[in-house]
């Protein structure tokens, strides 16, 4: 199965499309929680201990990066938990907006993605007309 990759000339969501991207968002997860370990792992040897005022705030300011970058990962974890369910119901890869089927291409990019490249652009503009208001 580690050679297969999906193709637009198949039936679209066909059991091996399914199994390839269950497959591909669970390693994403796996990979994404490796870090958060090594992150915690971290966190939990203790404070900073920088004599160095300059060097302290340097390393506060990258351990904010770091745990923003972390929050980030959590609610990404979310989005491919979310992306696994619609496999189990039979609606991955279907917009979310039209129903259409979401290009293989922009599933390979984002398996997490729930609508159509150009449902996802309409959607975009209405948030910035929304936000201009």
């Amino acid at each position: 199965m580690e050679a297969y990759r999906p193709t637009a000339n198949e039936d679209f969501m066909n059991a091996a499309q399914l199994a390839y991207f269950r497959q591909k968002l669970l390693n994403w997860k796996d990979e994404i929680l490796r870090e958060s370990e090594g992150t915690m792992a971290q966190l939990k040897t203790g404070p900073m201990r920088e004599a160095d005022l300059t060097d302290r705030a340097s390393s506060e300011t990258d351990w904010g990066i770091e745990l923003r970058t972390r929050d980030r990962q959590r609610k990404l974890i979310s989005k491919i938990d979310a992306a696994l369910r619609r496999i189990e119901t039979g609606e991955y890869g279907y917009c979310e907006v039209t129903g259409e089927p979401i290009a293989i291409a922009r599933l390979e990019a984002r398996p997490i993605a729930t609508m159509t490249v150009e449902a996802q652009e309409r959607h975009e503009r209405q948030e910035r007309i929304s936000r201009d208001d």
